[in-house]
């Protein structure tokens, strides 16, 4: 097949893949057509199929290509800087759309959008973050922000910094949340302390902390709330206040 053959047949395929977009949305695409496409917009003019495909196949996922760092994206043949450009730029929109949206909104409407959020900036991380979600009076949604990286526990969250951030952002509540790069969603003794001694140092500046997040390597995740945790530590706390 002559090149100049080859290149129409090529912009054919990917002409292809943008009108099945336009007309059927990004549900009729697979895993493989996805990551094709956003190989595309770095190289609009090579054939990015095979790359798609060894990278799915690579990482296990379109997810974990997602998460990907560059360099180890650049270490599949046909994969270069503008291709890893083109999926990490992608990335970071989508979570600063999941981010953005959340603001003014009602947590407790809203509970699903959170978890998506969450989901998606720290389910495939390979190291723990700790994350707040600051709350009005009312419920609504002011901000989100990662305040620890690395291993979360009561010695790397400071309650004292964390309540910080809450009067900065003039916050009546709370809500936090890590992940499990195990993927077990399961907390351990250390997420059960963490939890206890970050809402009792927001009870005594009268915010509250309405919940713990876990996230893993699913759709799901474990709430504390809906455990009967909080509630549980809300009643020992009450019962030291009232002492």
């Amino acid at each position: 097949m002559e090149k100049k053959d080859w290149q129409k047949k090529g912009l054919g395929h990917r002409q292809r893949l943008k009108d099945k977009f336009h007309q059927h949305g990004i549900e009729a695409f697979t895993d493989s057509e996805v990551l094709e496409l956003l190989l595309i917009l770095g190289t609009p003019r090579k054939d990015c199929k095979d790359q798609a495909r060894t990278l799915l196949k690579h990482f296990g996922s379109l997810t974990r290509v997602l998460e990907a760092p560059a360099g180890e994206l650049q270490k599949i043949k046909g994969v270069g800087p503008n291709n890893s450009f083109a999926v990490h730029f992608l990335h970071g929109v989508a979570r600063r759309y999941l981010k953005h949206r959340l603001q003014e909104k009602q947590y407790l409407h809203s509970s699903r959008q959170v978890a998506e959020y969450l989901i998606h900036s720290m389910r495939d991380l390979q190291h723990e973050v700790f994350a707040a979600i600051f709350l009005d009076a009312s419920h609504a949604i002011i901000d989100t922000q990662v305040v620890a990286r690395g291993t979360v526990s009561s010695n790397t969250v400071y309650p004292r910094e964390l309540v910080k951030l809450a009067l900065e952002h003039n916050a009546a509540a709370m809500v936090v949340a890590h992940n499990h790069p195990s993927g077990k969603l399961q907390p351990s003794p250390q997420d059960h302390k963490l939890t206890r001694t970050l809402y009792q140092a927001c009870a005594f500046m009268n915010i509250r902390l309405l919940d713990h997040l876990i996230i893993g390597q699913s759709e799901k995740t474990y709430s504390f709330a809906d455990n009967g945790i909080m509630a549980s530590i809300g009643e020992e706390c009450s019962r030291l206040l009232s002492q």
